[in-house]
Order: C-alpha cells, then structure tokens, then sequence
C-alpha cells in the first residue's frame, strides 16, 4: 500500500528517522512489562521500535488511512484489534485498560498535544509514565519551572503530580512534512504524591484564575475567587505573579483562599 499522505487538519507531521524513533521508544526503557498506549502512530515508525522492545502494546489512531495502512503493514505482534481507531480526546480508557496501570508514549500532534497532557491528568493514577514528542515551545512550556516565562497552567497542573524532563530537542528535516518548528522530548514520571496539601478543585480553579490575568500581580488577580470588600491578610505572595510561584506557594496561596472564602 502506498504512503499516508499527511494531513494538515490532523496536525501530521510523520517522523521519518529511525534514529530519533529509538530513542523516543527508549524513553519508556525502564517499563517494560507494563501495557503501552501509542497515539496517533501514522506509519508506524515508532510503532514498530516499541514492538521491538516487546512493549505490550496498543495503538490509537484518528486517521482511517492510517489505520488501515497498520492494519496491512504491522507484524504479527501487534494484532488487528490493538489497532483501535478513534479520538484519544474522546476515549474512556479504563475501557481498554480496566484500573491496571499503563505508560502514554507518542509523536503526539501539534494541534491537540496540549490537550493530551490535560487527560493525563485524569488517569494519573493509572499512568507512571508518559513520554513523546510534541512542538519544543509546548515541551518546554510543560517542564518549566518558577521564574520562567513558559511557566503556565499546564505546567503547574502537570508538575503538582509528575516530574518533567525536557530530553531533547528534535530538528525540521526529520518529519514529512517538515514543520516550521522544532519538536522537544519530554518524560513525565509520576511523584510519590498521592494527594494534594490543599483543596484539588481549588488548586486548579487558583492556577488558571491567576494565568488568565498572568499580567497582574496576585493581589489583583485573585479578587475574583474572593468575597467582595475583604482586606486581604499580610503575606509576600501578593505581590508575585503566578510564574513566579513554585509548587508550594500555589499550595500556600490556595490554602490562604480557601481560608479567606470561609
């Protein structure tokens, strides 16, 4: 069968050496005996580096013409019915999985990567790893750490329950099409957090409350999560500004709002 012809509505950029594929693969190295969800495969370049290090795998594809190019062209280890056509955004995976733990791994499309990274958090529980590649301003945005401009919600919500690596940078010329960006590895690695030392809802309700006014300091930002006319108590957080904060401070300042709102 011919080629998939990349789509640009599907954000696809199909990794085409061998090289990077393997390192990639390589980043779930120290998982092995655990399922492995790969999204959005294409080809198969990837697909087939992580059958070669006997991952015990399943794929998901939005792409019909990709799906049926797997179908025809992926060995015997990786069956037809592993082969799961839909939209990640869309699908219960405890319908695949059950409540068993499994690592994400993927050449993940430029268009939806953030998003990706938002359902993680939903199986964060199931999911010790998650790695792959995504356009490097996102990757980098992901692993930043206070003080940075990158800083931004996602990297909050995402590192309050996985350590990030940034692993390495990837060039143009190595993906059909090339895109007009380089492309960033990343590693997510659960922490031993088991649950947060504030209000969860409230945590993620003051990170995104505080980034949407990323401009203002956090005086001015959090009136909104706050009754109307209270003084405000002394503290030095006031005066920062959410990419300021570490993972602590956002602890802090949200455990000084849930007090405020009593």
């Amino acid at each position: 069968m011919a080629e998939v012809r990349p789509k640009k509505a599907l954000g696809q950029h199909f990794l085409t050496d061998q090289r990077v594929a393997e390192r990639i693969a390589s980043t779930l190295d120290a998982y092995a005996g655990l399922p492995v969800l790969e999204i959005g495969p294409g080809m198969g370049v990837l697909t087939n580096w992580l059958l070669e290090k006997e991952h015990d795998l399943y794929v998901v594809e939005i792409d019909t013409e990709s799906i049926d190019y797997l179908r025809r062209n992926m060995p015997p280890r990786l069956p037809e019915e592993r082969i799961i056509e839909g939209d990640f955004l869309e699908m219960d995976l405890r319908k695949i999985f059950g409540d068993q733990k499994f690592c994400i791994i993927g050449n993940y499309p430029y268009n939806i990567s953030s998003q990706i990274f938002f359902k993680l958090l939903d199986y964060k529980d199931q999911v010790p790893c998650c790695s792959g590649m995504l356009q490097r301003e996102v990757a980098e945005r992901l692993a930043a750490k206070e003080g940075t401009k990158a800083r931004g919600i996602l990297s909050v919500l995402l590192q309050a329950w996985y350590d990030v690596e940034y692993l390495f940078t990837v060039s143009e010329g190595v993906f059909n099409p090339p895109p007009k960006v380089k492309s960033g590895v990343i590693r997510c690695t659960r922490n031993g957090v088991a649950e947060l030392p504030c209000d969860e809802r409230l945590f993620k309700t003051v990170v995104k409350t505080t980034f949407g006014q990323r401009r203002k300091t956090l005086r001015n930002s959090v009136r909104s999560l706050l009754p109307p006319g209270i003084a405000l108590p002394d503290s030095p957080l006031w005066a920062l500004r959410p990419e300021q904060l570490s993972q602590e401070q956002f602890y802090e300042l949200t455990n000084l709002i849930y007090s405020l709102r009593q």
